[in-house]
């Protein structure tokens, strides 16, 4: 029996190879204190790949920074790259952890998002990374 072609099927197949702003750090002065920062960016928007309406979210992230600290100004665009890109929330989360770990290369990082709700349904997708 032949499988049913969803109409999800592609969308996302490049997601990986998303050419993104950069994210800037600058050099931390206490890479020898453990400490936590946090930062909240309440007015996250994207837009559905499969309906082209957008998705709201507030993204919070948490970070032991090492030897750099990110760079706010640079984090802002990058965020705002996304206000017209087509993702899906589990990639976006993914995406926005692995960008931030590049630049920064963090302790320790939690990236959550939560998604307004759509259909009835909130989503909240959870991702962190601690280096080895």
């Amino acid at each position: 029996m032949k499988k049913k072609k969803s109409a999800y099927e592609g969308l996302q197949r490049d997601i990986r190879s998303l050419k993104t702003p950069e994210i800037e750090a600058w050099e931390n002065q206490y890479p020898d204190k453990i400490y936590t920062i946090s930062l909240e960016i309440p007015e996250f928007t994207c837009i559905c790949p499969k309906t082209g309406l957008p998705d709201f979210a507030t993204i919070k992230i948490d970070y032991i920074p090492a030897k750099y600290c990110v760079e706010l100004k640079s984090l802002k665009y990058y965020i705002n790259f996304y206000r017209n890109l087509g993702i899906f929330h589990e990639h976006v989360i993914n995406k926005i952890l692995e960008d931030f770990v590049r630049a920064c290369k963090p302790r320790w990082v939690k990236i959550m998002a939560e998604f307004n709700p759509r259909g009835g349904i909130k989503t909240t997708i959870i991702r962190e990374y601690r280096r080895r």
